[in-house]
């Protein structure tokens, strides 16, 4: 019966050290804060991965997400500085970066957090939006408009404990009623915009048309000036030779005749081969050498 008795003392010794042990072991994931409360006081933070330990059964422990987390916000209307309304969804990526202060400001609820962060963003893309028009907006979605509702938010989420990373628009529309005639808007801009490039490029290539015709015509007058100069000089060097063929007698006399002959050729035609001339003809008398 004292050896019952002294295993099941020795068994409830083990399972009670087991438990103890159980209950003051704290494993840390990477991540993940573990925050240390003693009578519900934070007294420690824990951020470093591995096996940590606490003060069983007066100690107890609160686990936070470390990792960057998405919220996803609800589609809201906000009104450009034109009065145009829009629907914006966007989403939040944020990260806890003091557990501390966010234990302590918003009660470790994650769900509070994204209740802050709702408010805040909200409130940011209103006022930015409201400052500008919506032709202003939509160029804007390429990241410009994220950055100015990121810079607009500062650092308001500093006194959380939390850290606002960016803020991404999923989808910056117009109300299904305005769509169309928006669209009707924006293709009449686009054809104004195509009817004005059509017509700075007719502009030019006339331009590039009459400056071409205009050197064309100055070459080809350049041209017909050249050629006109070379047969006025090859004009006066025929008559040079000429001049200077006949001013010697004995050249003179057989030009004359070669002239004569080339007018016999000349005048005789068809099948007929005989050429009949007066006496008193020129011609006769440059063959017959009578004057």
């Amino acid at each position: 019966m004292k050896k019952k008795i002294i295993g099941i003392v020795s068994a409830l010794v083990a399972v009670a050290f087991v438990a103890v042990g159980y209950s003051s072991a704290v494993v840390v994931e990477e991540n993940e804060y573990h925050l240390v409360r003693q009578f519900g006081k934070v007294d420690r933070v824990i951020g470093t991965a591995g096996l940590h330990f606490k003060i069983p059964f007066l100690e107890d422990t609160v686990t936070l997400p470390k990792e960057i987390l998405l919220f996803d916000m609800a589609s809201s209307d906000v009104i450009t500085k034109d009065k145009k309304t829009m629907i914006a969804d966007s989403y939040v990526l944020w990260r806890i970066t003091d557990p501390l202060k966010f234990s302590q400001t918003l009660n470790y609820s994650v769900s509070n957090a994204e209740s802050r962060i709702n408010t805040v963003v909200y409130n940011s893309m209103k006022n930015v939006i409201s400052s500008l028009t919506q032709t202003e907006v939509i160029n804007g979605r390429d990241g410009e408009l994220s950055n100015t509702i990121m810079d607009n938010i500062g650092d308001t989420m500093d006194q959380y404990g939390v850290e606002l990373i960016s803020v991404e628009t999923k989808q910056l529309d117009l109300p299904s009623d305005n769509k169309n005639a928006v669209y009707e808007r924006m293709i009449s801009e686009r054809d104004k915009i195509a009817a004005q490039y059509t017509a700075e490029g007719n502009a030019e290539a006339q331009v590039l048309q009459n400056q071409t015709d205009k050197e064309v015509a100055i070459k080809l007058s350049d041209a017909k000036a050249q050629a006109a100069r070379i047969e006025a000089e090859g004009e006066a060097e025929y008559m040079r030779i000429l001049a200077e063929a006949y001013s010697d007698e004995t050249r003179q006399d057989f030009y004359t005749f070669v002239r004569a002959l080339d007018a016999a050729r000349e005048s005789m035609t068809g099948g007929s081969k005989t050429l009949i001339l007066p006496p008193e003809s020129p011609l006769a008398q440059i063959f017959t050498g009578q004057p």
